[in-house]
C-alpha cells in the first residue's frame, strides 16, 4: 500500500492510499480521484520523501499533539451550525443578499452560491459575504 500526498487545483491537500504509483495514475486518468473538500478531480501528486527507519540512530523526539482531527471536528461543528441556522437560497444568493442589505426584506441568515465576480460585486456594495467551499461529499448528514 502506498500513501500519496495529493492536492487539487484549489490547493486543498489530502492523502490518498493506492496499491502503487501506477494505480494512482490509472485512477486519476479515469477521474476516479477527487478532492474530499471541493470534489475537484484535477488532482496532482505532491513530492514526498521515502520512509527511512533511522530511529535507532537518534533520540526520539517528543510527539507533537495531533491537531488534524480536532480541527476537522471544529470545522464540521461550525459547518453544521451554519447549515442549521441559515436558509439555503441557492443561485439567488446575490439578489437575496442585496434585498436584505437594502431593507427590502427582513434580515435573516442566508447561504447559497455566487460566482467570484458576484461575490466581489456584493463586497463592493458594502455587503459582507464569506466564501465557504461546497462539499459534495457532505450532501447528506454531516458527520
Amino acid at each position: 500500500m502506498k500513501v500519496l500526498n495529493l492536492r487539487c487545483v484549489h490547493d486543498h491537500r489530502f492523502e490518498g492510499w493506492f496499491a502503487s504509483g501506477e494505480d494512482f495514475e490509472s485512477q486519476r486518468e479515469r477521474s476516479l480521484v477527487e478532492c474530499p473538500v471541493c470534489g475537484d478531480r484535477a488532482i496532482s501528486r505532491l513530492p514526498s520523501a521515502p520512509h527511512l527507519n533511522v530511529s535507532a540512530l537518534r533520540e526520539p523526539a517528543p510527539a507533537a499533539p495531533e491537531k488534524t482531527p480536532a480541527m476537522q471536528a471544529a470545522w464540521l461543528k461550525a459547518l453544521r451550525h451554519m447549515v442549521e441556522h441559515s436558509e439555503d437560497v441557492g443561485e439567488r444568493f446575490p439578489e437575496e443578499a442585496r434585498r436584505i442589505h437594502y431593507g427590502e426584506v427582513e434580515e435573516r441568515a442566508i447561504r447559497g452560491r455566487a460566482s467570484p465576480e458576484d461575490a466581489q460585486a456584493l463586497r463592493d456594495e458594502g455587503i459582507e459575504v464569506m466564501a465557504f467551499p461546497s462539499l459534495p461529499s457532505l450532501k447528506g448528514t454531516l458527520q
